[in-house]
């Protein structure tokens, strides 16, 4: 009869969980692996074991947060408006930071880069979006450099989920800040025809 298998997935989900959390409210010097083992209920030998270390325990919490968030924004369907597209995707962004906050704070909190300028991989959560801008930029619909708009809109949103998460915020002011604030960045980068359309159209 084999050995029991002690460091299974189980293990591995208690110990991501924990990390997790961990990471996402405590100075991140403070986050070591006997702390992490000792709240879920684990040995440090099983991050070890699992992870080859606290490394490699924070890469794995870094990888669950960019696949979910990526997973969100794919799910965005292409419709005839980029814009709406664009906005869609940043709601997108919002309903996955705001259910997971800790994953989201922690990707944002130092583990994960955010560069469009550099090369995307397929699984970039930023892929949906600069696909998007470019798409908006081709069709005329926007105008100015795919880099700019996609860090301008990137702000625009982590800002307001960042507040939001940190209780800034209530329910309904956090929503209508959204959905203005996304729109007139939006119409911001719009070229100066959609620009006039958009107003013409304004109630």
């Amino acid at each position: 009869m084999g050995r029991p298998k002690t460091n299974d997935g189980a293990v591995r989900e208690r110990l991501v969980v924990c990390a997790t959390e961990m990471l996402a409210t405590r100075p991140r010097e403070s986050v070591t692996v006997r702390a992490v083992a000792a709240a879920a209920e684990a040995s440090t030998t099983a991050v070890y074991s699992l992870f080859g270390g606290k490394d490699g325990l924070i890469d794995a919490v870094r990888d669950r947060a960019v696949a979910g968030l990526f997973r969100e924004v794919s799910a965005v369907r292409t419709s005839v408006d980029p814009l709406a597209d664009l906005y869609a995707l940043a709601v997108a962004y919002r309903r996955w930071g705001c259910g997971h906050r800790h994953l989201y704070t922690v990707l944002f909190g130092g583990v994960q880069s955010f560069d469009p300028s550099g090369e995307v991989g397929g699984s970039d959560p930023i892929g949906p979006l600069l696909a998007a801008i470019d798409r908006a930029l081709t069709e005329s619909v926007l105008a100015g450099d795919a880099t700019s708009i996609a860090l301008s809109l990137w702000a625009a949103m982590h800002g307001l989920v960042t507040l939001e998460l940190a209780g800034a915020l209530d329910a309904a002011t956090a929503e209508a800040a959204f959905r203005s604030t996304m729109h007139a960045t939006l119409r911001g980068w719009t070229t100066p025809e959609v620009f006039s359309s958009l107003r013409r159209s304004a109630p």
